[in-house]
């Protein structure tokens, strides 16, 4: 019987390893927690530095916000001069895996590229109809996030698994090993109403649907490496009444320990450092 090595990037992830860490590099003045906001070469490096020396398994860049609360489109041409400089900086200094968060091919081909090892598409390969050709071209581990251009009604676990299944099948028709993909059930993302491009529109409540998926997180797995990105986000300023994303470390910290102890294999944070040492007491005590 053959053993198949689930990876993201260089680095081994799923239920037989360790779970991985993501550091956060956001590179777009627009995003939402503006103390994770890096622009010049300075703080890039700086950033870098702080989460590898954290343990960080993975850098993500980003370039553009995709917050649906927030107007945050930029063209592809400011997203892609920002996510090249920060790719170039990192590659001088760092050999971590890099990620590209990014739904536009253009961006993608850029910095695939230049040897980028993942690509994370918060629309599920979805949304720039481009984008499966260019993932079939240079075949890049891949993060793929439930999302929809649709209302989604009815029951949002059955929803999350269908929209996932689809991108799979996206994935698939392209001849991306399923070795090379990790799912993301898109925390923060289904909203009724909101003035981002990348989100999907629900019927219900936001907030009782993230809740719902980060209690049955194992249900949603697929027998595949399962990725949570709740760091700051609005469902934690709901619980604790915390407007200013900057006050919700200690809420994200126990958000990511549970999504750990509910199956998550992968944490995407902006806290690496704390996130590990959260991680690690309880795994030693569950």
């Amino acid at each position: 019987m053959i053993n198949y090595v689930n990876k993201l990037g260089t680095i081994p992830v799923g239920d037989s390893n360790p779970v991985r860490f993501m550091g956060i590099l956001n590179t777009s003045r627009e995003s939402f927690y503006k103390k994770s906001i890096s622009i010049s070469k300075q703080r890039i490096s700086d950033a870098v530095y702080r989460m590898e020396a954290e343990g960080a398994d993975f850098i993500d860049v980003g370039g553009m916000s995709t917050a649906p609360y927030l107007a945050t489109m930029i063209s592809e041409k400011t997203e892609i001069g920002r996510i090249m400089k920060a790719i170039k900086i990192i590659q001088q200094i760092s050999n971590l895996p890099i990620s590209v968060d990014t739904c536009r091919a253009g961006v993608a081909k850029e910095a695939l590229e230049l040897g980028v090892d993942i690509i994370n598409d918060v629309t599920g390969l979805k949304h720039d109809p481009r984008m499966p050709k260019t993932i079939e071209k240079y075949c890049p581990s891949l993060v793929l996030c439930a999302y929809s251009k649709k209302i989604m009604t009815g029951n949002q676990l059955h929803n999350v698994k269908q929209l996932l299944n689809e991108s799979l099948e996206i994935a698939k028709s392209v001849n991306i090993p399923k070795t090379k993909i990790v799912l993301d059930p898109a925390i923060g993302f289904f909203r009724k109403k909101g003035m981002g491009a990348f989100f999907t529109k629900i019927n219900s409540d936001w907030f009782k649907r993230d809740l719902l998926i980060l209690k049955n997180l194992k249900s949603i797995k697929s027998a595949r490496p399962i990725l949570v990105s709740v760091s700051n986000k609005s469902f934690i300023g709901k619980i604790l009444k915390k407007e200013n994303p900057s006050d919700r470390l200690f809420g994200s910290l126990a958000a990511e320990v549970i999504s750990v102890l509910n199956g998550a294999n992968i944490i995407r944070t902006h806290n690496v450092g704390k996130s590990k040492e959260a991680n690690a007491i309880a795994q030693e005590l569950s």
